[in-house]
C-alpha cells in the first residue's frame, strides 16, 4: 500500500450541552480528520486534541503543522506501508502521541476497508456490544447534577462518571450516591489534586466508589503509588498511561489496580491493544476512555472496547451524549449496550453534506 494523498479537514461540532472539567470547559468541539488517500482504499482518523494544550501538550494546530511537515512526507516516503509501518517510521520523531494516533487510524481504516475486515475482527473483539458509561462534567449545582444524571440512567447508562474537582468531590459524589443507591458510580479528577490531598480523597472511600481515574499530575506516578496505599478507593491512570510500557511501569509500582485505556493518549489503537494486552498479563481491568468524539473515533473506541481485558463499562457514549447530529450515523444505545460495527474498516463513514455543513477549512496535500 502507498500513501498518495491526505486530507486535513477541520470541523466544529456544537455540544448538546456545555462539558466542564478541571482543566476547562467547551461549548463546541473542534475536531481535524485526517483522511488517507492510497492506492487501493481510502481511510479516515479522528484526531483527539483540544484546541489549547490544557489536557496534553498537544493542540488541534501543532497537531495539523507536526502532520504536514513531518508525518506525511516520512510516511508517503514508506514503500510497503501498512499500519503497523506507521508506528516505525514514526518512532524516531519524539511524542505527538494524538497526531500519531489519528494517522495510524486513518491508514489502518484504509488498509483494512481493502482487505474487507473491520477494526473488530482485526483488534481481536470478543463481543459484538460493548456496555456504556456516561461522563458527566461539572455542573454549577446539586440539583443540576442530579437531574442530569437520572437523566442518563433513565436512557439506560449501565456507569455513572463524575468530573471532580477541590471544591467539587465529596459533597455531589455523596449526593448521587444517596438519590441512586448503588449506581455504578466512579470519579475522574483531570490531575486536579496534589499527594498532600490524601486524607481529603480518603473521604471518597465510604461510597463505595468503582474506581478515581488520575487524580494527581500525569508524571507522579510514584505520588499514586503513595496515594493507593492511603485510599481505599481503587486508583485508575488515564493521562500517566502513555505506552505498554508505562502501564507495566506503573502496575509493577503499585500506583494504579485498573488502567483506562486511550488510544490517542498511546499513539493509536496498535499501541491500546499492547496496553491491553500487558494489564490482563498482570490481572489489572481495563476500560475505554473517551474524548467527546465524533462517530468515526467511536466506531474505533466501541471495536477496541470489545476486547476481552474490557470488564468494565467505558466512555464509550451513544452519539446523542455529545451530539444533536452525528457525522456518520448514529451510534444508538440498546439495553445499556453500543453494537461493535462490523462493516469494513471502521464500519461507518462520514455523510457528504453533514460533513460539509460542520466543515471550516480542508487542506489538500498530495504526497505523489
Amino acid at each position: 500500500m502507498k500513501l498518495e494523498a491526505v486530507e486535513l479537514r477541520r470541523i466544529r461540532m456544537p455540544l448538546v450541552a456545555p462539558f466542564r472539567t478541571s482543566f476547562g470547559s467547551q461549548t463546541a468541539r473542534d475536531i481535524l480528520l485526517v483522511r488517507a488517500r492510497t492506492d487501493v482504499a481510502e481511510g479516515w482518523g479522528e484526531c483527539a486534541a483540544l484546541p489549547d494544550p490544557r489536557y496534553s501538550a498537544e493542540y488541534v494546530d501543532g497537531v495539523a503543522d507536526v502532520l504536514r511537515r513531518f508525518f506525511l512526507p516520512a510516511v508517503a516516503a514508506a514503500t510497503d506501508l501498512d499500519a503497523n509501518a506507521v508506528g516505525r517510521v514514526l518512532s524516531p520523531f519524539l511524542g505527538h502521541f494524538m497526531a500519531k494516533a489519528a494517522l495510524e487510524t486513518a491508514v489502518l481504516d484504509a488498509e483494512l476497508r481493502a482487505d474487507g475486515r473491520s477494526f473488530g475482527s482485526f483488534l481481536g473483539a470478543a463481543v459484538d456490544r460493548v456496555p456504556c458509561g456516561v461522563s458527566v462534567g461539572i455542573m454549577d449545582s446539586i440539583p443540576e447534577l442530579l437531574d442530569a444524571v437520572g437523566g442518563y440512567l433513565d436512557q439506560g447508562y449501565l456507569r455513572i462518571k463524575l468530573k471532580i474537582e477541590p471544591g467539587w468531590d465529596v459533597e455531589p459524589v455523596r449526593a448521587v450516591r444517596e438519590r441512586f443507591g448503588d449506581v455504578a458510580l466512579q470519579v475522574d479528577a483531570n490531575t486536579a489534586y496534589a499527594v498532600s490531598d490524601a486524607r481529603h480523597l480518603a473521604r471518597l472511600d465510604p461510597f463505595e466508589l468503582l474506581l478515581i481515574e488520575q487524580p494527581l499530575d500525569e508524571d507522579d506516578v510514584l505520588g499514586h503509588a503513595e496515594l493507593a496505599r492511603t485510599v481505599r478507593t481503587p486508583i485508575c491512570l488515564d493521562e500517566s498511561i502513555t505506552s505498554a510500557r508505562s502501564a507495566a511501569a506503573a502496575i509493577r509500582l503499585g500506583a494504579c489496580s485498573i488502567v483506562n485505556v486511550k488510544p490517542a493518549r498511546v499513539g493509536g489503537y496498535l499501541e491500546a491493544r499492547r496496553v491491553h494486552d500487558v494489564c490482563a498479563a498482570h490481572g489489572v481491568p481495563v476500560w475505554c476512555g473517551g474524548m467527546l468524539e465524533t462517530g468515526l473515533g467511536r466506531a474505533a473506541n466501541v471495536a477496541l472496547a470489545a476486547l476481552p481485558n474490557f470488564t468494565l463499562p467505558g466512555d464509550t457514549s451513544a452519539s446523542d451524549r455529545y451530539y444533536a447530529t452525528d457525522i456518520t450515523p448514529p451510534f444508538r444505545l440498546d439495553d445499556g449496550h453500543l453494537r461493535v460495527p462490523t462493516g469494513p474498516g471502521l464500519g461507518v463513514e462520514p455523510d457528504a453534506a453533514l460533513l460539509e455543513e460542520v466543515t471550516t477549512s480542508v487542506e489538500e496535500i498530495d504526497l505523489r
